[in-house]
This record gives C-alpha cells, sequence and structure tokens, in this order.
C-alpha cells in the first residue's frame, strides 16, 4: 500500500501513524503547508511535500502518481477541493489507484432540532463551509465513478484528543460553560479517526460514514467533566443569550442533532475506542499526567 495524505494535518498523520502499524506494509507520503513541517515528517520516515493549496506542489507529483489510495483532508475553496483543482493530472496518471478517502464533516446535515439522523437524513447545510463540503463530496463521488475506484466519504464530528481538547482550554484560561438548554455536540476522538481509516483502507471501504462517538453531549458537561479530573473549579455557567461568540462559533450552535455513527461500526465490524466523551477524556488526561 502507498497511501498519500492531502493535508497532513491533526487527524489526518494520526491516521497516517497508525496506518504504519496495521496489518499491510504502507508507504506515506503527503502535503503540509510549510517546509519547516515537511522537514520534521521527512525526518520521521514520511515524504512530505508543502502545498498551500492555492497552487500546484511542485514536489508531490512522483509521490502521488504513485499511490494506491489516497486520503483527502484539506476543506474545499471557492473553487473546489485543491487537490482536484490543482493536481487532478497526476490523479487521473496513478494507474495504481484503488482507494480514495474524503473527510468531510456531519456540519453537512444543518439543524435537526436535537434529534437522531443518520446517513440517510437530507442535507441542509447552514453555512458557506458546509455548502462547499456538499460540493466537493460529489465531485469526489463523480471523480472515483469515473476512475472506476472506491471512495470512503468519512463525516467527521467535532474532533479532539491529546493537545486538542477541553483540558487545553481550560489551562490558558479560555474554556466557558455557555448554557443553551437542550444544545448537544457530536464528537470523535482523533484515536478513532485514525484507527477507522486504516481499516478502511486495508478494506478499501465503499460509502458515506458518520464519524462521531455514542453520545452526543451537551458542551458545559465536558468542561464541568475535565475540571474535575483536573482538581479545579469549573467556569461559571453563561446562559447562551449572554455569550460573546466569533461568528465561526455561533454558527456551531445554529446545529442542534444527535449523529448515528452504526453505520461505520457495522461496515467494519468494529466499537470505538473512545465511546464517549468521559472515556476519551480520562484517556487524554492519563497521557498528561
Amino acid at each position: 500500500m502507498r497511501a498519500f495524505f492531502f493535508g497532513l494535518g491533526y487527524s489526518s498523520t494520526a491516521a497516517a501513524q497508525t496506518m504504519r502499524t496495521g496489518s499491510q506494509t504502507v508507504n506515506i507520503s503527503g502535503t503540509v503547508r510549510t517546509p519547516e513541517k515537511a522537514e520534521r515528517l521527512t525526518a520521521k520516515g514520511i515524504s512530505a511535500h508543502v502545498f498551500d493549496g492555492t497552487a500546484p506542489g511542485a514536489t508531490l507529483g512522483p509521490d502521488l502518481r504513485q499511490a494506491t489510495h489516497v486520503i483527502l483532508s484539506i476543506a474545499p475553496g471557492e473553487e473546489g477541493d485543491p487537490a482536484l483543482v490543482h493536481h487532478r493530472a497526476d490523479l487521473d496518471a496513478a494507474e495504481n489507484l484503488e482507494w480514495l478517502c474524503y473527510y468531510s464533516t456531519v456540519g453537512v446535515y444543518g439543524d435537526f432540532g436535537g434529534d437522531w439522523i443518520d446517513e440517510s437524513a437530507p442535507l441542509v447545510p447552514r453555512n458557506d463551509r458546509s455548502d462547499r463540503r456538499v460540493l466537493a463530496e460529489q465531485a469526489w463521488r463523480d471523480y472515483a465513478a469515473e476512475r472506476g475506484v472506491k471512495l470512503a466519504i468519512l463525516r467527521l464530528a467535532g474532533i479532539y484528543g491529546p493537545g486538542r481538547s477541553t483540558f487545553d482550554k481550560l489551562a490558558d484560561g479560555t474554556a466557558r460553560r455557555v448554557i443553551k438548554p437542550g444544545q448537544v455536540f457530536n464528537r470523535i476522538h482523533v484515536e478513532d479517526i485514525a484507527r477507522v481509516t486504516m481499516l478502511a483502507a486495508e478494506a478499501r471501504l465503499d460509502g458515506t460514514f458518520n464519524m462521531a462517538d455514542d453520545e452526543p453531549a451537551p458542551p458545559q458537561d465536558l468542561v464541568t467533566y475535565a475540571a474535575g479530573l483536573m482538581g479545579i473549579e469549573p467556569p461559571p455557567e453563561i446562559p447562551f443569550e449572554d455569550a460573546q461568540f466569533t461568528p465561526m462559533q455561533r454558527s456551531f450552535y445554529a446545529d442542534n442533532k444527535r449523529v448515528s455513527n452504526a453505520a461505520i461500526k457495522q461496515a467494519l465490524g468494529i466499537e470505538l475506542l473512545h465511546p464517549n466523551y468521559r472515556e476519551s477524556l480520562t484517556a487524554i488526561w492519563e497521557t498528561m499526567k
């Protein structure tokens, strides 16, 4: 397996590292935004190329053309997915391409008033970011069909894990307990994204799947639980109407839904490593102590 990652960020770097521990020998390459990160990853055995999404990457073509599996983790812009915009010819030239994986978002669904939904729910995105994701999903479906290769679209919930969790916000003083009655958020631990990507790549999984844990929960519950593990008082409660938000922060509260993960668990025959926020935060805290 020769896996190429467009966008070696938090989740995809974890996936790349996990794929190296799987049942197959995997050669990993991919893109980053800066030469400094490219150097760091190359030193760890990952062939990293600079690609910022605004122009073709100068050095990535040979690795991409040799890829059997391509994982796409760059947010689409107004012109579409940067990989298709700037490197479709290299993808076309990848003669041994077997599988594509696109990291999308549960934001494509929009608001369902807190109800449970699955992959059959209509897509009613509520902002430009999610609109672009819907278009990018279809662009990759069209490309996969044209090439005759399998495509897994993983719709990711809010991502957290070591170095990116409520503990970090409590430590730097940015954690808040905003109370909006009935509001829940969906989340997924980065290790579950990584493991599912590895298993899906090995199986060449085809289809669209939600990636969220078993228990959507109010955001303030995570702050209270994490503060308890840290042995500190949680920040005071703030009514939603009184909270100051950036436009992006406020947009998250416009969507309220419970996203089912049954399909991905059934497709791969697994349970999640971190099925709820309590187990996730406890595991993260253990790595920090």
